[in-house]
């Protein structure tokens, strides 16, 4: 083995000395081919020396006016031996001698009748001297002057094509592009020559190419636009925006009625701290595209519908092609027809969009090979961001046309994210955090996270933004949510008292009135990333809380964020979907998920990995965006460069309970038996009627009742059909109720 390794080292470093000695023998021959003599009788030692004179001859007797091709190829063959380390084969020499020798017979060609010989190309080195000079001869005496020329035109294009291992068709297309390039280039540089400029225009957000489409079979296809995201991807149209508006709208401070001064030195994160987008290597050409336009028109047309292509969005995850049908034709059968659509252009899956709002054409979305990555940077970098007033905008992704996508959180007013394990909600949720960080300080917006994951917003424990640790426990998460209802009555009472009915107009008359001895209110955003677990320990509490959040905390300034990856309606329940209106659906299993968080079919056929569809507030149908990607390294040096300029300051109250809940009462209708029946039912785990009958001895009637008031107490669940109801409440709940145990 080891000898054979010596060996291949032997021989690599034999082709690599081939190589340097073909180099410099080509540099050796064009410096004698481009030496000019320093006299009109130089000594040979001030030229070229004897043997640059020999080699000269040789040279201009061989190729003629083309003698600067041999050390051309030369050059070119040791440049390959040198840093391939390989040889190469006699098919790819014998190519070469064949491109050679018929551009030397072309360049003898041009020559006079009477100045075709081979005498005059050795001799004089006229034409392509002696080698073109016969094979010209031998050319013109079978072929003719005409198919001596085609002939040598045909070889010189097969020594080409053996030589660059392409097709034809290859070349030619590529030849093509570059000659539209071109022209496009020359188009430019004259309209700009002739016509002045806005040199202060806003950059257009997408480019739409248009290239001419010529069908196979038939006449010219009508052209669809093309509208493709990565030519310019994160540029878009500016929005002015008045900036003495900015200011005070957005001054505020915890806690309520603090009059500790904004902390002017506090510095926002730079998006240099994040990473670029990385590009994608995959992208679609226009070749491809034009060619799926065929196979779609030709697919749909085989199965009776008729309608053309008018437009194509190329998005980082997806491709649209959207289709006008002809008159005629039902949207309904082109629903039906996404299977076989998907067969046809070889895709994992169609989604079909029918009609696309506010456009009388047919969405066809096609995944794309591969999912091009948006960055955070990218989207917070901007104009729409940058320019935005609202401190609770945040970066969602990019839609189908590859424009950037943000939203806001005092609009929407509160967002509900849902999907499966691994589809992107994690990412979505600290992509939303971030985004806040980079454009609030701590005495303009605060955070109230709840994780009983422990392990997904922990990352952000100790931001100066945080009004509590990140609470982790299920029980604790109740409290938290009381917590923030309580925050709400208080801000309403404030807002009252002042006759003003919203956040941004309480604040506006603080800044406005110095002589009020009030302090500003920072905007409250609750994220809340897994509601199924807080729904199994404390759903009544939760479920209140947040409901009575969603119905009236927009205007006092709190918003909720509530993510969970188990969609099903006894997490999701038609409460707080009717209180939630922006929903964030993620890639799902199957058609219920999609329905239980959008009320339509669609996310079950997204592709996962940050696909998502977006319906705010407002738009009859969601949008489809490629959610933003931000890594763990990129928030955890966010959230030391937030550590190091301020400490958090925690607000106790939050999960210690001093504001506490609603406690279930013995009220003159009660029954004297609930609390024996409560610690009876935490004794045995379970709730009955017939438990209570037995050990109580009591009749149907009172035991029922007693079942009745217990539920609507919160100490055990409901009905479950033959199931016993669960106990819903502790023996630490039990002694905070009634008493000793």
């Amino acid at each position: 083995m080891a000898k054979t390794k010596k060996q291949q080292f032997n021989e690599e470093v034999k082709l690599e000395l081939i190589g340097i000695l073909l180099v410099g023998i080509s540099i050796y021959l064009f410096w004698v081919i481009f030496q000019k003599p320093s006299g009109p009788y130089p000594l040979p030692e001030e030229g070229t020396g004897l043997l640059g004179e020999f080699l000269l001859r040789v040279l201009r007797g061989l190729a003629g006016e083309g003698k600067l091709l041999i050390p051309l190829f030369i050059l070119m063959n040791g440049l390959q031996i040198m840093y391939k380390r390989m040889s190469l084969n006699k098919h790819h020499y014998l190519a070469q001698v064949v491109f050679i020798a018929s551009i030397l017979a072309v360049l003898h060609l041009r020559l006079p009748i009477s100045e075709q010989t081979i005498v005059n190309g050795l001799m004089y080195g006229l034409g392509g001297g002696g080698l073109g000079g016969s094979l010209s001869w031998l050319t013109l005496k079978v072929f003719g002057l005409i198919g001596s020329y085609i002939l040598l035109i045909s070889l010189n294009i097969v020594s080409v094509l053996y030589l660059s291992g392409t097709s034809f068709k290859e070349i030619s297309f590529k030849l093509y592009k570059l000659l539209i390039k071109c022209l496009i280039g020359i188009k430019e540089q004259m309209t700009n020559f002739i016509f002045t400029t806005d040199e202060e225009s806003d950059p257009k957000p997408i480019i739409i190419n248009k290239q001419s489409l010529q069908d196979n079979n038939g006449p010219e296809v009508e052209v669809p636009l093309i509208i493709n995201h990565y030519e310019n991807g994160s540029s878009s149209k500016n929005t002015k925006i008045k900036k003495e508006q900015e200011v005070n709208s957005n001054i505020i401070d915890l806690p309520l009625n603090n009059k500790k001064q904004i902390n002017e030195d506090f510095v926002l994160p730079k998006t240099t701290m994040l990473e670029n987008a990385k590009r994608n290597s995959n992208n679609l050409t226009q070749k491809d595209i034009n060619e799926n336009i065929l196979v779609l028109q030709n697919t749909l047309e085989s199965f009776g519908v008729k309608g053309k292509v008018v437009q194509v969005s190329c998005g980082p995850s997806i491709t649209r092609y959207e289709f006008q049908p002809a008159p005629g034709v039902k949207v309904s059968r082109i629903v039906n027809l996404a299977d076989d659509i998907a067969l046809s252009l070889a895709a994992a899956g169609v989604r079909i969009e029918a009609p696309i709002p506010g456009k009388a054409a047919i969405g066809i979305e096609v995944p794309n090979q591969e999912i091009a990555t948006v960055s955070l940077r990218e989207v917070l970098e901007t104009n729409e961001y940058k320019n935005a007033q609202s401190k609770l905008t945040v970066a969602l992704g990019k839609d189908i046309a590859g424009k950037p996508v943000m939203a806001d959180l005092a609009k929407m007013p509160h967002l509900l994210i849902a999907g499966a394990t691994g589809s992107g909600k994690s990412v979505c949720m600290n992509t939303l955090i971030t985004s806040i960080l980079f454009r609030s300080k701590p005495t303009e917006v605060k955070l109230l996270m709840v994780d009983p994951k422990m392990v997904e917003l922990t990352t952000f424990n100790g931001i100066p933004h945080l009004i509590t640790p990140v609470v982790t426990d299920a029980k604790k998460a109740a409290s938290a949510l009381r917590w923030a209802v309580h925050e709400m009555e208080n801000r309403y009472e404030l807002f009252a008292a002042l006759g003003v009915k919203d956040i941004i107009r309480y604040n506006q008359l603080l800044a406005d009135n110095n002589s009020l001895n009030k302090g500003f209110l920072p905007y409250i955003v609750v994220l809340i990333d897994e509601l199924a677990d807080l729904m199994m320990v404390a759903p009544a509490d939760v479920e209140d809380a947040i409901c009575r959040l969603a119905q009236m905390a927009r205007a006092a300034g709190i918003h909720l964020v509530v993510a969970t990856q188990r969609p099903s309606v006894d997490v999701i329940t038609g409460i707080i979907k009717a209180n939630i209106p922006s929903r964030i659906a993620f890639a799902v299993s199957s058609q219920t998920d999609s329905r239980t968080i959008l009320d339509m079919n669609g996310a079950e056929k997204l592709l996962g990995r940050g696909d998502m569809l977006f319906f705010p507030t407002g738009l009859p149908k969601p949008i489809r965006l490629q959610g933003v990607f931000v890594s763990d390294k990129e928030v955890e040096e966010v959230v030391e460069f937030l550590k190091q300029q301020e400490n958090p300051e925690y607000n106790e109250e939050v999960v210690n309970n001093q504001v506490e809940a609603e406690k279930p009462k013995l009220e003159d209708n009660d029954d004297e038996l609930i609390p024996e029946a409560a610690k009876l039912f935490i004794e045995n785990g379970q709730a009955s009627i017939s438990l209570i009958q037995r050990r109580f001895r009591v009749g149907y009637n009172r035991a029922a009742r007693i079942i009745d008031l217990m539920e609507k107490k919160g100490i055990i669940g409901g009905y479950e059909g033959s199931k016993p109801r669960q106990v819903l409440i502790t023996v630490e709940d039990y002694e905070r109720l009634y008493g000793n145990y």
